[in-house]
């Protein structure tokens, strides 16, 4: 066991696509945390999306045994951050859990817009930053101009940054010494009543409930009675253990290690994420300030295809909730697609991988509605109360005013696609506040609808900058907009899932888009089906899916020309009766596809 004056817990932050999780291989191969049989490229990234997209969703924490140049024992506590925007709570939740973090910039690409976000979140926590160049084996890479970059945007010194390449193993040797000579040790007493962060939980099949904690003060043992501060809840410890990155039982954790524990907590509620363990029979005075509660700014109602699976559906939200406490759920019904749950999720990126996972880890087929955001209505009797889905809007009489969230956009990006970038912002009625310059860079900083951003704004900026331009964003405030409700109707039937609230201007241009795409993925009827795109009573645009056509005139093989007129006023009848009383099954793919507006 280390002494407390050699343990260093650090976090890597980074902007996507920076090298974080590649850093984290290299470290954790030198550290020999793994054999060489035994490591694959992004070890850290353990579910299969997160390797086909190539991104980190979950912080990761291993431990690592370091011998440093001067012949000391450290031990490492690594955690591997996501750098997507829509994962940001994870970031916040993993900084908690240390005193010092690495920033990895890329020496060719410099800083970019969550570069920025995730430095500003590991200062907030008072947090001594090293500073790392990846990519350092790239033809392209400019670290002189970087280092100036860095100084100037961000403010850190960077005349003694790291100069690495996390691929080819370069200056991995420097970043180990400067982790133990730079960062501090973390504070404890051993001798102190127990108190422990719970930084992370998830389910596992065979065990139940893993809490990943930080010892603060006091020691964590096999057979100990804790007591989870929030709920009160007691459990007694069943195991104790680290990941390195294998996971391996031990027989303690003290101050300043992070490790994992199985208590056998049954209920998932029990473990909230942020609260503090201590010991039941002698708990600690205060309890620990914990994590701000993540704010869902997108909204979607999730239902299954078959009503008999909601009580899985109900049972893998409240599993996967535990893994990732930045969503949340509340139960709904709706007269379309019956039993659901309305979701709320940080962007649309943490929605498609929470639908994906749905998909993957619990084998459910789901139906998702329309995203959209909240909204505040002022009601004629006085009353403001938030509307999380369209379908639920009052009649229009009802209300006085309704109030759209706003966000602070910051886009950095290369100064030849800035025209272009300001005109999707003013497109999506942006509002500049400013425009700085940093070498050839432009940092725009653009207040913003939030609904004009959660449907498609994230790919527009990638396709018009060729995917040089980096995006971030910050919540701002509510402001009153004219907004109404678009109603889509099939057949003259409204399909709730696919409501939506815009701005009156682009009403048309919004409703008109849908019921194109919708003409493509519904399937052709018997009979003629109408689409179309309403405010209130008033039709705002239209498509016909034509009627397919049966050959009723096949056997008529010769003859008085009567014979086949006779079969096709006929068949005329039957269609009108048809479309009179038919009904348009709309095939679940269609109401995901027909949201993803792309550049049209």
């Amino acid at each position: 066991m280390s002494p407390i004056s050699h343990i260093r817990n650090f976090s890597i932050v980074a902007h996507i696509d920076h090298g974080k999780s590649t850093l984290a291989d290299r470290l954790i191969q030198i550290c020999g945390g793994l054999s060489e049989r035994e490591m694959s490229e992004q070890v850290l990234d353990n579910m299969d999306i997160e390797r086909e997209r190539g991104i980190t969703i979950k912080a990761q924490t291993v431990r690592l045994a370091y011998t440093a140049q001067n012949g000391e024992e450290y031990q490492l506590n690594l955690m591997d951050t996501p750098g997507h925007v829509d994962f940001g709570y994870e970031v916040s939740r993993s900084l908690a859990a240390c005193e010092g973090s690495l920033l990895v910039v890329d020496a060719s690409q410099g800083v970019e817009a969550q570069t920025l976000a995730n430095v500003y979140k590991a200062i907030d926590v008072n947090h001594e930053i090293v500073v790392v160049l990846n990519k350092m084996d790239l033809p392209s890479a400019e670290p002189e101009r970087i280092k100036a970059q860095i100084e100037e945007v961000v403010g850190l010194p960077a005349d003694e940054a790291i100069a690495v390449s996390a691929k080819t193993g370069l200056g991995i040797d420097e970043v180990l010494e400067a982790l133990v000579h730079d960062l501090p040790p973390p504070e404890g007493d051993r001798l102190a009543p127990l108190k422990a962060l719970l930084v992370d939980s998830w389910y596992d099949s065979y065990l139940g409930v893993m809490t990943l904690v930080r010892v603060r003060d006091g020691v964590l043992k096999k057979g100990m009675k804790i007591r989870m501060c929030a709920t009160g809840a007691t459990h007694t410890i069943e195991r104790v253990g680290i990941f390195g990155p294998k996971p391996t039982i031990i027989d303690e954790l003290g101050p300043g290690e992070v490790g994992f524990i199985n208590a056998g907590v049954k209920t998932v509620s029990d473990a909230k994420v942020g609260d503090t363990i201590t010991d039941d029979r002698k708990p600690c005075a205060d309890i620990l300030p914990g994590f701000k509660p993540s704010v869902p700014v997108v909204f979607c109602g999730l239902f299954p295809i078959d009503s008999a699976d909601f009580p899985e559906l109900r049972s893998a939200l409240e599993k996967l909730s535990l893994n990732d406490s930045s969503f949340s759920f509340e139960a709904e019904t709706s007269a379309a697609s019956g039993f659901g749950f309305r979701c709320g999720f940080l962007g649309l990126l943490h929605m498609e991988v929470i639908r994906e996972r749905l998909n993957r880890e619990f084998g459910l087929e789901l139906i998702s509605t329309a995203p959209s955001v909240v909204y505040e209505i002022e009601r004629t009797d006085g009353v403001v109360e938030k509307l999380h889905n369209p379908a639920d809007m009052p009649d229009v009489t009802k209300i006085i005013g309704l109030s759209e969230p706003w966000i602070t956009a910051t886009i950095m990006t290369p100064d030849e696609y800035l025209g272009q970038v300001l005109s999707l912002c003013t497109e999506r009625r942006g509002e500049q506040i400013d425009l700085t310059y940093t070498g050839s860079r432009a940092m725009v900083i653009y207040r913003l609808p939030l609904n004009e951003v959660v449907f498609d704004f994230y790919d527009r900026l990638k396709s018009i900058t060729r995917g040089y331009a980096s995006f971030d964003y910050q919540m701002a405030d509510y402001r009153l907009g004219d907004l109404v409700k678009v109603s889509i109707l099939v057949n003259g039937d409204p399909v709730d899932a696919l409501s939506m609230v815009v701005h009156r201007d682009q009403a048309e241009n919004r409703g008109r888009a849908i019921c194109i795409r919708l003409k493509d993925l519904i399937p052709r009827q018997m009979y003629k089906v109408a689409l179309q795109a309403a405010i209130g009573g008033k039709v705002i645009a239209r498509e016909t899916i034509a009627a397919l056509r049966k050959d009723v005139t096949a056997k008529c093989y010769g003859g008085d020309v009567s014979r086949k007129r006779k079969l096709l006023d006929k068949q005329k009848e039957g269609k009108k009766r048809m479309r009179q009383f038919g009904k348009v099954d709309i095939p679940q793919n269609a109401f995901f596809e027909a949201l993803k507006m792309g550049d049209n």
